[in-house]
């Protein structure tokens, strides 16, 4: 039986084959997959988990001081990229996640002069859809963001939580697509352990029911996305923890990172002047006085702005420890079912931490406690610098803040490497690939797929993956060559980067390599109009 909660209530390359021009994208497509015929082990089980919102320190294995030890352990037992991309936004990442394609190349609203979003092309299946087809039942718990509903896109199960601003007490959500009763507020009911309810109550129907073959469970949790919700008992041990501020958490997490070998380079100083993306003063209003909506020096803010921006702080990482405990309860659960080593377990964000201010949903009251239903806070741009911490910017921006964050792969039975770190840059285009891969299927594809499977890398960095990576978000714009990452902001110059010396965006060399930043704009411009053609086939 499936059940909502345990308590009362009820959707973008560095060393590897360029993208093809358009004109030999539209190649004869056959739909299906072509199995391969040696398997030497039986298939992987997969647990894909993804964070909303997470800031490339957030965890203690990537540096922070946020308690992750079940995030923890399957880094000291498996590898962490130090080079993993997203798309800087949350449904771009999904859909690439999900297909292994930029979203871009499904979806047109993304390109320059779309004006409609347009449908996902058939020949862009949802990576579950292929899955079935090599034998693997598949589940969803959590959030969706995707065009279409879950099991008519090849998921056997799932509890899909649309509601993403109520985490007490959503109105939308769905069983098996079928729509649920709101949830009514003080029933109990806290949606980051409902998303893991569900995933478990998935794996116990499928030890009991189909043990015989192989599962792809999904896990999109919401946390730490905004609104800034958390159980009273998780707030309270980061409650005084960050009372230093925002500029002492960042330089702290700084010598962290540099201790542990993720990033080398110089910290950038922060830009005191970048705030949220999007501006909305009557919001600012409501929040208060309190609220902050740059990242000025602690040491500039009032007492009473202290306080607000602690207890922001302090809920975003119960938020976060909550969740590790959730993953933990999934994982015992893989234990009890004796699938522990040969699933796959992947961890990863869809963006990197939010600057983002606003108030949605049911509002906010200024005279309800942190972090309870009533209330409605955004971590914003002071505490997303240090979230973000050594890099620059935040989500929607496709600079290294936005778009870099943690990946984690821990498999006993074929990953042997422990504690290991890869430096192989790779995206989130790659882990559909992945999956197909180690399923021992070949997709046979009308328009080629830009990820490349990451099992390559599992014993160590070796060849690099892609020649290069592309991104466009909101004018946001990028695209990554070898080292060289070419990046600007909507409406600002290009700037250019050697990330193999400058990883965290200091140093602009745009004015000394005058010739590279025009080959490489043009290549972006190429790529973005071979999106374009591809997706005038839409079939």
């Amino acid at each position: 039986m499936f059940r909502v909660c345990s308590l009362p209530g009820i959707l973008f390359p560095l060393h590897a084959p360029p993208l093809l021009p358009p004109r030999l994208l539209l190649l004869p497509f056959f739909l299906g997959l072509v199995a391969t015929t040696a398997a030497a082990a039986p298939k992987p089980n997969v647990l894909l988990i993804m964070a909303d919102d997470l800031g490339y320190s957030d965890l203690g294995c990537y540096g922070g001081e946020i308690r992750t030890p079940h995030l923890d352990a399957l880094a000291r037992g498996g590898l962490r990229y130090t080079q993993f991309y997203n798309t800087a936004r949350c449904w771009p990442t999904r859909a690439a996640l999900l297909t292994g394609y930029y979203a871009q190349q499904v979806r047109r609203d993304n390109l320059p002069g779309a004006k409609n979003r347009g449908t996902r092309p058939s020949w862009a299946p949802l990576v579950p859809v292929n899955l079935k087809q090599g034998g693997y039942r598949c589940y969803h718990a959590g959030k969706w963001h995707l065009d279409g509903m879950p099991l008519q896109n090849g998921f056997d199960h799932s509890y899909y939580l649309k509601d993403q601003s109520r985490f007490f007490s959503p109105q939308v959500h769905w069983k098996d697509d079928v729509k649920l009763p709101p949830v009514k507020r003080e029933s109990g009911f806290y949606g980051t352990i409902a998303v893991a309810d569900a995933a478990i109550d998935h794996l116990k129907e499928h030890a009991t029911s189909h043990g015989d073959k192989p599962f792809f469970q999904y896990v999109a949790f919401a946390a730490p996305h905004f609104p800034l919700h958390a159980l009273p008992e998780d707030i309270a041990p980061c409650r005084n923890r960050y009372a230093a501020g925002w500029d002492r958490i960042r330089a702290q997490r700084w010598q962290r990172v540099q201790k542990l070998d993720l990033v080398q380079g110089s910290l950038p100083a922060v830009e005191r002047e970048i705030g949220p993306p999007y501006h909305f003063p009557e919001h600012l209003r409501i929040l208060g006085p309190g609220e902050v909506n740059r990242p000025l020096p602690w040491t500039d803010l009032t007492n009473n702005q202290k306080k607000f921006q602690q207890a922001k702080m302090a809920i975003h990482a119960a938020m976060v420890e909550r969740m590790d405990k959730e993953i933990g309860r999934i994982l015992k659960q893989l234990r009890a079912m004796k699938s522990w080593e040969n699933t796959l377990v992947i961890f990863l964000s869809d963006n990197g931490a939010s600057a983002e201010i606003m108030v949605r949903a049911d509002g906010h009251d200024p005279a309800a406690e942190a972090g309870s239903a009533a209330t409605y806070l955004c971590l914003g741009p002071g505490w997303s610098t240090a979230c973000n911490t050594p890099f620059r910017r935040h989500k929607t921006w496709v600079h290294e803040g936005g778009c870099a964050t943690p990946f984690i792969l821990h498999w006993p039975a074929g990953i042997k490497g422990h504690n290991a770190l890869r430096r192989t840059p790779a995206h989130v285009i790659d882990v559909a690939p992945t999956l197909l891969d180690l399923a021992g299927l070949t997709p046979q594809r009308r328009v080629p797929s830009p990820g490349r499977s990451l099992k390559g890398t599992f014993p160590s960095d070796g060849r690099p993956l892609h020649e290069e990576l592309w991104w466009l978000h909101e004018g946001h714009r990028a695209l990554r060559q070898g080292d060289w990452k070419l990046v600007a902001a909507k409406g600002d110059p290009w700037e250019l980067f050697n990330l193999s010396k400058d990883r965290t965006e200091t140093r602009d060399l745009a004015g000394s390599h005058p010739e590279r930043v025009a080959a490489m704009e043009k290549r972006w411009n190429n790529l973005a109009e071979s999106f374009r053609e591809t997706l005038k086939d839409n079939r």
